[in-house]
């Protein structure tokens, strides 16, 4: 049995899969979900992949504490973030590229490619950072 679809339902099809094709093919930076408003998208710090003394940390080990950590990385920020005046006095408390704290569970999670990425509000970072590895997770679930 053969099914006649008309011919704009074919193009419809082949036009859908060569935009999800071209979409694949973009790189990661672009394919990550872009903060709206006053959000901002980190990546929670994972942790190195080997300890001072040598030992390799599995995989699973730094993705549980990336959960719950409280350091993060600065992907992109939002177009409206720190933009309120009377709340944060006309100063940016991050940008991207930085190295913030921010509360242990903070934010909207999603799983991508690259790992987890969060999503969280302006006023949720606590304080900015040189170096994640000053920071200790001690606990983490």
């Amino acid at each position: 049995m053969t099914l006649i679809v008309p011919e704009y339902v074919l193009a419809q099809r082949e036009a859908k899969a060569k935009a999800e094709k071209a979409a694949k093919e973009k790189p990661l930076t672009e394919r990550i979900p872009q903060p709206t408003g006053w959000r901002i998208l980190v990546m929670p710090y994972m942790g190195r992949e080997k300890t001072e003394s040598g030992v390799y940390v599995p995989d699973q080990s730094r993705e549980r504490e990336a959960r719950a950590t409280v350091v993060a990385y600065v992907v992109k920020v939002g177009p409206l973030a720190y933009q309120d005046p009377d709340k944060f006095g006309g100063e940016a408390w991050c940008k991207e590229g930085d190295w913030v704290c921010i509360g242990r569970y903070a934010g909207s999670r999603f799983q991508i490619e690259g790992g987890e990425v969060r999503i969280i509000n302006d006023d949720e970072v606590i304080a900015t950072i040189v170096d994640p590895d000053d920071i200790k997770t001690y606990g983490a679930a």
